[in-house]
């Protein structure tokens, strides 16, 4: 077993086009670490140099104690896992597993072992003489796999693997990824541009915009405490409501448009930074879930002051819940990038559109589109945002996590 260093890589190709500039990574033994961010953000350079499959312009990779830079991928001791599976279409699943031991010249009965072990393992063992055609996207991703473990290799790759399953497999081999690294045991370093795949699966994700470390740490404090705008607005299902404010005088209320929201004391003395933007523009931004629906006339006394008023627009029933989506008088932030998972070279600065948002409810809450509600905010789950910087203000890791850098993406 080992672990993954990288130390200060960059990356620039032949035409100047720089993809990662000084990227800073750890994956411990044993770790499933996750490498996230849009399309074009760099995330696949930084798998393929690790792999050896791309020259590094700057900095070190090191694997199990061993700086890698100018050794071949064959001698790496990883395996690689490809978004297209890369499976013989002549070969049976058993033959497609064990065909790298084979190419090894490695004993029949020790290939045949270890093809056996994997095939448990995954549950490929009543598959095990058919061909890849005759097999659902799923088992095609498990053989996949399964080639990767019968090397029993010190770091796993793994580049997009589940982005060709449709949704529902996609969210049952979630689980299947995660149960078998967890019992191999072997550190992973694991590509993709689903946010959701990054929470449900890393014990620490990386955040990459633009070819820049935004954020690096445990999936919860990520999302719990974004360090800037593009992973607040990246990172969520839907992602965190980001609305233009302005912090008064005494740092006491924050304007949202027309409307005042009252901030306690307990908000100031987790983010004591926020007074000295007294005056001053800031981005307020607040997660769906922490967003609970009344209509006016209904009464909540307590929370009375820090609530945020809307018209329904749209109500999205999906069973377990509902997604409110409202607007204010306010006007909404909208990362650039962070939602476009398609596009290339977008920014990391932001673009205004109308006060749109969005609440988590329960499923039973009465709601309906045209109406007026008041939206209780929970006030120690409001985050706040330099309008020019965006960074978080006041942003502390609440444990040590390993938090990364939070450098803009401007440098492209």
């Amino acid at each position: 077993m080992a672990s993954v260093s990288i130390n200060s890589v960059s990356k620039v190709y032949p035409n100047g086009f720089q993809a990662l500039f000084d990227l800073d990574l750890s994956v411990e033994d044993g770790e499933f670490m996750v490498l996230v961010g849009p399309s074009g953000c760099g995330k696949t350079t930084a798998l393929r140099m690790v792999a050896g499959l791309e020259e590094i312009t700057a900095g070190t990779i090191e694997i199990g104690g061993r700086v890698v830079n100018e050794v071949e991928p064959k001698d790496r001791d990883i395996a690689m896992v490809f978004q297209n599976y890369a499976l013989y279409p002549n070969m049976t699943v058993r033959d497609n597993i064990g065909f790298g031991l084979k190419l090894r010249r490695m004993p029949k009965d020790q290939i045949a072992a270890r093809v056996d072990e994997a095939m448990g393992l995954l549950g490929l063992t009543d598959w095990a003489d058919r061909k890849p055609a005759q097999l659902s996207g799923g088992q095609r991703q498990r053989v996949a796999m399964g080639r990767a473990i019968v090397r029993e290799p010190s770091v796993f790759l793994m580049d997009e693997p589940l982005s060709n399953l449709d949704a529902k497999l996609r969210v049952q081999m979630r689980a299947e990824v995660a149960r078998i690294q967890r019992r191999l045991g072997v550190a992973t370093l694991y590509v993709t541009h689903d946010q959701v795949e990054a929470m449900t699966m890393g014990d620490r994700v990386a955040v990459l915009s633009e070819g820049v470390l935004q954020q690096f740490d445990k999936p919860q404090i990520v999302y719990d405490h974004p360090r800037n705008l593009f992973v607040a607005g990246f990172m969520g299902s839907p992602p965190m409501n980001l609305f233009e404010a302005t912090i008064a005088e005494g740092a006491r209320v924050v304007m949202v448009g027309s409307q005042q929201v009252d901030l306690p004391e307990s908000v100031l003395i987790e983010a004591p930074d926020l007074r000295a933007y007294a005056r001053r523009p800031v981005v307020l931004g607040i997660r769906p879930e922490d967003l609970g629906g009344l209509r006016p006339g209904d009464h909540d006394d307590l929370q009375a002051a820090c609530a945020l008023e809307g018209r329904v627009e749209l109500v999205e029933a999906l069973g377990s819940e509902q997604l409110i989506h409202f607007t204010t008088d306010a006007r909404a932030v909208e990362v650039k990038g962070a939602r476009d998972d398609d596009a290339e070279g977008l920014g990391q600065g932001t673009i205004n559109r109308g006060g749109a948002g969005i609440a988590r409810m329960e499923a039973r809450a009465s709601v309906r589109a045209g109406e007026a509600v008041r939206l209780h905010i929970d006030p120690s789950r409001l985050r706040f945002f330099d309008p020019e910087t965006t960074e978080a203000i006041g942003f502390a890791t609440p444990t040590g996590g390993g938090a990364g850098s939070g450098g803009e993406a401007q440098r492209r």
